[in-house]
Formats: structure tokens, sequence, C-alpha cells
């Protein structure tokens, strides 16, 4: 009888959103008018000056490996970026070209947390960063928080939950699922207190560039020895391309270069020759034009759906998500989810995928649709509300 397989697999949970998108695919197939509010991808589809650029480079057999740290153009506009974007001069050294910001957080958890070791997460928050830590044998120490701190850490939890087995914590900003901000001042707060402890500060700085109404601060400008995930995914509108980048302090880059050689060898090649044409002006003009059409999408759904009677005690301030709190029409947030799929065809994501803290009474919403398809989840969720009962399945 073969083994069974692997601990560390067995203890990473499947996304629950999962099953409720390949019923809400198969509603699909049959027929029906679904509303994705579920997935955290953008509806714009990859910028054409970027399409270009990677059909350029296919055509050009840009097809080969690069080095593990990516090619040093990419580097050198990136950190470009930083300057133009933040007035922050970063070597383009301590730049590593990922596959995927999930790459990015691979080799930091890889780097920085042993067997045993955990860091602090904010829950609610991105499942995947805490089974990552599962997958190198660490753990994720997860911190209740809810609208009081905005649904981020603070240095007063960082104390109360920091322990003998603490490395460090990863933060986002902004963050997924609740869409909250650090400030300088804030960032700047735990890294100090972080620092005392003998920590690693870790920043998911993902959904930079998705910000409304403020600029977010990069952890760079109050702490230049954090850890840096980011991503062309988001803002870039790059999804499909798995491209991203990790900023690192100097002395950790060698090792970091190490675990990429021996992890993924080099991210997509042709990807990297496309990303170099998100710094165009002309591609910078599209990604703010849809900056601002996300703008206009939440601050519609926002107040829709609080005159429905959802919670959403903060106002998110980036990316593209809404936290909502369903408690005052009662049951299970799942099987609230699986109630609007199935009656109205609006699919969005039960809190459970978040973590644990009150996450059978929420939600996430992502505004990812065009603002008439947003209208019509709106009046379908309100027809819909008619219809539920608590204890439906």
């Amino acid at each position: 009888m073969a083994q069974p397989y692997s601990a560390r697999s067995r203890a990473i949970e499947p996304f629950h959103v999962m099953a409720l998108l390949a019923r809400a695919n198969q509603l699909q197939a049959d027929g029906h008018d679904v509303i994705h509010l579920e997935i955290g991808e953008p509806d714009f589809t990859t910028a054409a000056p970027i399409v270009a650029a990677g059909q350029a480079a296919l055509a050009a057999g840009h097809t080969r490996y690069t080095a593990a740290r990516g090619l040093p153009a990419l580097r050198e506009a990136i950190a470009g970026f930083y300057q133009q974007r933040y007035r922050l001069s970063i070597d383009p050294q301590r730049i590593l070209i990922t596959p995927g910001g999930s790459g990015a957080l691979l080799l930091a958890a890889s780097l920085l947390v042993d067997p045993g070791k955990h860091w602090l997460l904010a829950d609610p928050g991105y499942p995947c960063n805490r089974h990552f830590l599962r997958l190198v044998e660490g753990a994720a120490q997860l911190v209740p928080v809810g609208p009081e701190q905005r649904y981020q850490l603070t240095p007063q939890t960082v104390a109360e939950y920091w322990n003998a087995d603490s490395v460090g914590a990863l933060l986002a900003s902004p963050a997924n699922p609740t869409g909250t901000l650090l400030s300088a001042a804030e960032l700047a707060a735990l890294s100090q207190a972080l620092k005392a402890r003998g920590g690693h500060m870790v920043v998911d700085e993902i959904y930079h560039g998705l910000t409304y109404g403020v600029d977010a601060s990069s952890v760079l400008e109050v702490d230049n020895d954090a850890f840096v995930l980011n991503s062309f995914s988001k803002y870039f509108g790059m999804t499909g391309w798995r491209l991203g980048w990790l900023v690192a302090p100097e002395a950790a880059v060698a090792d970091l270069e190490k675990l990429a050689q021996n992890l993924y060898i080099s991210a997509p090649s042709m990807a990297q020759h496309a990303a170099l044409a998100c710094f165009e002006p002309e591609s910078m003009a599209i990604f703010e034009e849809r900056r601002a059409a996300f703008s206009e999408r939440r601050d519609f759904l926002l107040p829709a759906l609080r005159e429905l009677g959802f919670g959403i005690a903060v106002e998110p301030e980036g990316a593209f998500y809404l936290y909502a709190d369903v408690s005052a029409f009662g049951g299970d947030a799942y099987a609230f989810c699986q109630h609007f799929l199935e009656t109205e065809h609006v699919a969005f994501t039960p809190g459970l995928d978040f973590g644990r803290y009150k996450a059978s009474h929420h939600v996430r919403f992502a505004y990812t649709q065009s603002l008439p398809r947003l209208e019509e989840a709106v009046a379908r969720i309100a027809r819909g509300l008619k219809s539920w009962q608590p204890h439906a399945v």
C-alpha cells in the first residue's frame, strides 16, 4: 500500500471559493448570466503596449532562460520606478524578478523562516501567505484584527502575540481582502516594534498603484532593511504572465539568488521583456485610466452595499475589494454566498477563505466588473435578500 501524501500537503487548505467558482462556471455553461465578483483578477486585459512588447520578444527569440535575478534592464526599470514614484534610490542589484508575487513570497519565506518558526499575519488576510509558511515547515501566527485596527497589525498586537518562535511579520498595504493601507508613520512604528524584537519585516505591496484619494507609502521609505513583495499582476494588469519582484536588503541578495536558481531557475523570459513596456508613458497613462475606473466602481459599490445593510465599517483606500459583515442578515456566510449564486447568479467570496476571525460573518466583493455590471449585481442582491433564509444551504 502506498504511503500517504505529505503532512504539509494535507495541512494546506483549498480555496473555498473555488467550489463556488466551479459552480458559477457550470451555471454559466448552462446559459445563465453570472456576475463574477469572487476572483481578485482585473477585468481589463493586458494593455496593448505590453502585449506588443511580448509579441516582439517572441519574434526576436527571447525564449531562453534569463539570469536567476532577472533581466538587468527590467531590474533597472523597476529601480527607476521607485525613484519616480517614491523618490527612493534603490540599487537594481537588490531587486530579484520572480514568477509572480507568489515567487517573491516563496523566496522570502524560504530565506527567513526555519521549521517551527513563524511570522505574525493579520487575520483576515490573503490565505496563500500562511500556506507558503507551512510549505517551508514554518507557521503563521494569525492575529485577529477588526475595523478598530483597520484590519492591520499594530505595534500593540505585535507586542501581544510575539513569542519565542516569532521571527517576523508579513504585512499587506493595501491589504486583501480589506483594502486598507498602512501610512508611513504606521509602517515606521511597526518596523521599530519588530526590530526591537529582532524580527524581520516583510511587506506585500502588490496592490500599490491601485489606491484612491491617497498614495500608498512604501515601507522602504522608512525601513531600508525591509523585504518588499510586488507584482505585475494588479496595477500593471499582467496576471497570466506570472511576473513579480522582491526588493531585499543587500546582504540577503546572494542567498536569495541561490534559492531562485534552485526553486525556479528564472522568471518567464518573454514576460520580462514584455514588462519593460510597463514603464513607458503610454502604458502608465492606461494604468491611471484603469485606476480611475476602479475608483468609480468603489465609489458606487461601497454606499450601495451599505444601503442594503452590509456592514463595511472601514472605507477601503486601495486594491479592488470590499470586505463586508453580513451578520445583520443572519446565517452563515458560505451559505449566504451559495444562496446568491444559485438564486441570483452573483458570485462573491466567503470570509472563510481569509482566516478564522469572524470569518463566518463576512464576505468579500471584488469590484473587477464594469459599472453597469456592478449596478446589475446590486439590483440582484437586493432582490435576493428578500428570499434569503438564514438557515438555507
